[in-house]
């Protein structure tokens, strides 16, 4: 992926310049991408010249800072998406960035807080919400066609594993891979959700093995508890030899609705020895998921241009890496994770000063009792921001306890 992409006058165009850029829309009839960066220049002068932007820079501040550029979008490596998002507040540019925001909770925080600051958008590229088949589950159990969820099943099998240099830094298999399913999750059970048990093998890769916490697992398993006793398993692995295995299943009090993996085409086979389709599954994401990629830029550009909330906000992307930690968490500890026990250990002396108490982390994870007076003698738990309303009994409602209204 290119490290940073910019666009000026908000357009209705792919957040990967791998895509083609679609044509004009209602939404914005004259898009017009502005300039392109990546630390290597010479690719980001082959993509500008194949996408027709006229600039192209190996520094992603003269992106930020082009005096022509509305809005930004981010798909740098992780470790750099706070600090560019930052940046971007700073210099009034309105943020789409591909998740996660951040690879920790403070930095996602700070983040978040520096947008809401600098009064523009940003929004997290979970894009499956995007999706057509993903979206048509949600929309099945908005309006009530199979009734009120009971249990989801979600499955995410990538073709194939990535190098071993991939893997190292990339955070581990729950953030980097599992976290779209585990938000897709809440978005389909519309609730937030209450406790987490995951486990995590090495069955492909053995030479990952060597590489610490989740980043060791190539394959896991995850149940998700929601209010009312409603339930998510979600099963993830970073191979499937067949193609890309990306399916849901939502069974409702009045029935059930389900998705099927994407394939290049409709066509089968009918023989004496095989029946089925003619071809595998797409076994490339960026040809997987080409019309969600396109769908959730065209909702980012309508929310600029409409000024409406952004279709997935930081909020969302916050939400869903508490999620990843605490699979995390359960995986490496071999129990039950309340998703409360995540937030509680980060405090902000103010909006964009954000950390976690180590103090306190380490007393939760040693079962004591100093976890309590830690946070006290912490500045308490988000020192600066415990405001009225806010719903701190869940793990959700005391991570946007610290956001900016």
């Amino acid at each position: 992926m290119y490290p940073i992409t910019a666009f000026g006058r908000v357009a209705a165009t792919p957040a990967r310049l791998h895509i083609q850029p679609p044509p004009p829309t209602p939404i914005c009839p004259r898009p017009r991408s502005v300039i392109i960066s990546n630390p290597t220049v010479s690719k980001a002068e082959a993509a500008a010249k194949k996408f027709n932007v006229p600039n192209w820079t190996g520094d992603d501040m003269e992106v930020i800072n082009h005096p022509d550029v509305e809005a930004v979008w981010i798909c740098s490596p992780s470790s750099f998406h706070a600090d560019q998002i930052k940046a971007c507040a700073a210099a009034g540019k309105h943020v789409f960035c591909e998740k996660p925001i951040a690879t920790d909770l403070p930095e996602t925080i700070e983040a978040i807080n520096a947008c809401k600051i600098a009064d523009v958008k940003l929004m997290t590229a979970l894009q499956r919400r995007f999706d057509p088949n993903f979206a048509r589950v949600r929309e099945a159990i908005t309006n009530n066609e199979i009734g009120s969820p009971i249990v989801a099943k979600l499955c995410s099998r990538d073709p194939a594993p990535p190098p071993f240099s991939y893997v190292e830094g990339s955070g581990g298999i729950f953030k980097d891979m599992a976290v779209h399913d585990l938000d897709m999750s809440r978005f389909l059970m519309g609730e937030e959700p209450e406790a987490i048990l995951a486990y995590g093998a090495c069955m492909i890769d053995k030479e990952i093995e060597k590489l610490p916490g989740a980043e060791a697992y190539d394959t896991a398993s995850v149940i998700i508890k929601y209010p009312g006793g409603k339930h998510a398993f979600i099963d993830v692995c970073r191979q499937a030899p067949y193609g890309y295995d990306q399916r849901a299943e939502v069974l409702g009090t009045k029935g059930m609705i389900q998705t099927d993996n994407m394939y290049p085409n409709t066509a089968r086979v009918y023989t004496n020895s095989f029946t089925g389709n003619a071809d595998m599954p797409y076994d490339f994401f960026m040809s997987r998921y080409k019309e969600a990629y396109i769908r959730e830029s065209e909702a980012f550009c309508k929310a600029l241009v409409n000024d409406e909330p952004s279709p997935c906000s930081g909020e969302d992307g916050l939400f869903a890496l508490i999620m990843a930690i605490a699979a995390e968490k359960s995986a490496a500890e071999g129990r039950w994770v309340q998703f409360s026990e995540i937030p509680e250990t980060v405090v902000c002396t103010d909006p964009l000063n954000c950390q976690i108490d180590y103090a306190r982390a380490d007393a939760e994870e040693e079962g004591s009792e100093d976890a309590e007076g830690s946070e006290k003698s912490s500045n308490g738990f988000f020192g600066w921001g415990k405001k009225k309303g806010k719903d701190k009994k869940s793990a959700f409602g005391q991570a946007a306890s610290q956001l900016i209204d």
